[in-house]
């Protein structure tokens, strides 16, 4: 049977106070996509209110896996994203939460993300999650009434990289948020491909990690 991925994505397209536009970060999106695609897997994508998703870095699409996103069935699938609350996420394999700015305002305290994100860990498939998607890690409870963040080996976009990107829109920098619950967190060098994986959960850096983050993924369901 081939294993069956659930993109979540952000479905806001301003932040901060200068009403910054933003979305889902294409490389983001495009490079997890198709590694997914290269490995056969069936790949559905959710939003959080159903409406259309939002992409940002569309700048970046003479990328080759980029580009087949956006011209082949990849975007066209992600603009027809099923609001998460209609998905049964218990029949996929693996769920993955890309970055992009959005993700920052919609994903850090919304409560069926969070059910979610908790079932889908405890049930041991795969959670993975790119540069400011891991904020869909945060506030995410255990059964056991832990944070799902503490002590685990975790890496997001970092302080450093935020200081000359966005530091000015983010509601909070998301290094120090992982941090405080509990997280180990983990980085290389700005910009610099860097992900990890801790048990069933998968996270990376920036846009460079995306691919890294999806080829880990792969790793953990091809070995169940």
């Amino acid at each position: 049977m081939s294993k069956k991925i659930l993109i979540i994505v952000s479905n806001a397209y301003v932040i901060g106070p200068n009403n910054r536009r933003t979305g889902n970060f294409l490389p983001e999106v495009a490079h997890p996509y198709a590694e997914f695609d290269r490995a056969k897997y069936q790949i559905d994508f959710a939003s959080l209110t159903g409406d259309t998703p939002f992409l940002d870095a569309l700048n970046l699409a003479d990328d080759p896996d980029n580009l087949a996103f956006l011209v082949g069935k990849g975007w066209a699938s992600m603009q027809k994203a099923k609001k998460l609350s209609d998905v049964d996420v218990s029949q996929y394999d693996a769920i993955f939460m890309p970055g992009g700015l959005a993700p920052m305002v919609d994903m850090p305290e919304h409560p069926l993300l969070k059910k979610v994100v908790k079932e889908t860990y405890e049930r041991g498939a795969v959670v993975g999650a790119v540069c400011h998607g891991p904020v869909s890690l945060l506030n995410v409870k255990l059964s056991n009434d832990t944070l799902l963040l503490a002590g685990k080996n975790i890496s997001s976009f970092t302080n450093d990289e935020e200081e000359n990107y966005a530091k000015a829109d983010v509601p909070f920098e998301l290094e120090t948020a992982l941090t405080k619950q509990g997280a180990l967190f983990h980085k290389t060098a700005p910009w610099q491909a860097f992900s990890i994986a801790d048990g069933n959960l998968v996270t990376g850096q920036n846009p460079a990690s995306a691919k890294g983050v999806a080829e880990k993924m792969i790793a953990l369901l091809e070995s169940a």
